[in-house]
């Protein structure tokens, strides 16, 4: 595809604009669908086989035209990151709606979640998804991969309409968090979690610790890890899981916080 250049897209964006123009408005997502295609591979990881990729482009999708519908250009703001945010929350939004999550798939998460309670009052100590699966009978890949799902399933439950705010209509997905008013007490908490997350991560193991790095900091894909490593997908999204699995309490906390 031929790349568009700066003086084409300001004609796009005047004529969007002034007019509403639809075919300037087709010409700007298209210029902006790798936006969408990012955030489908970022929230796709840990998510049920079931959810189709071509099901969270659509819901980025309609979060990218309602960008351009509300995006203010008197604002000093990037679109960029400003559709960003609302692809991000069209796409949580989307999957929060739909009963995505079969029951089988809860009960399953549920027996786990009574295991890892049991283990641990038991042992007095974290539990691996080793032993669980040991206590289980099940596979060690099969317990991650439902912790994950269920652990998804909650961050989506999180991420619901801020009742409390009865004139705000949007949902807390398309709000841009003002980092400016964290009040001290906030500021801290966040710290301290931030350090226990920092020190928990150090206790992964070595290829653990760099495909968390390489996903999360230096934001490659599972695929472009795997090509980094010398090693399939798949098997960089197994490391993935399990290192999240090792993670699980202290972002459980970061979230909910």
């Amino acid at each position: 595809m031929r790349q568009t250049s700066s003086a084409e897209l300001q004609t796009y964006w005047n004529n969007w604009l002034n007019g509403r123009d639809s075919q300037a408005g087709d010409a700007l997502i298209r210029q902006y669908m790798p936006l969408v295609n990012y955030h489908v591979q970022r929230i796709s990881v840990g998510l049920p086989r079931n959810v189709g990729k071509e099901d969270l482009k659509s819901y980025g999708l309609l979060g990218l035209y309602d960008a351009l519908e509300k995006f203010d250009h008197s604002r000093d703001l990037k679109f960029d990151t400003y559709a960003s945010f609302r692809v991000r929350g069209a796409i949580i939004d989307g999957l929060r709606k739909e009963d995505w999550l079969p029951r089988s798939m809860r009960e399953k998460y549920k027996k786990v979640e009574a295991t890892i309670d049991q283990l641990e009052q038991k042992l007095m100590r974290n539990v691996t998804s080793k032993e669980i699966s040991i206590t289980l009978e099940m596979d060690e890949d099969e317990v991650n991969s439902i912790i994950m799902e269920g652990f998804f399933a909650n961050v989506l439950s999180i991420d619901e309409s801020n009742k409390e705010a009865e004139e705000v209509k949007e949902s807390i997905g398309y709000t841009i968090p003002d980092t400016k008013t964290d009040t001290p007490e906030s500021s801290l908490l966040r710290n301290e979690l931030h350090k226990q997350l920092a020190d928990e991560i150090k206790n992964l193991n070595e290829k653990e610790q760099l495909v968390i790095s390489l996903f999360y900091q230096d934001e490659l894909t599972l695929t472009e890890i795997g090509h980094v490593l010398g090693l399939s997908t798949s098997r960089i999204s197994q490391i993935h899981s399990k290192a999240l699995f090792k993670l699980k309490k202290p972002l459980a906390e970061l979230i909910t916080n």
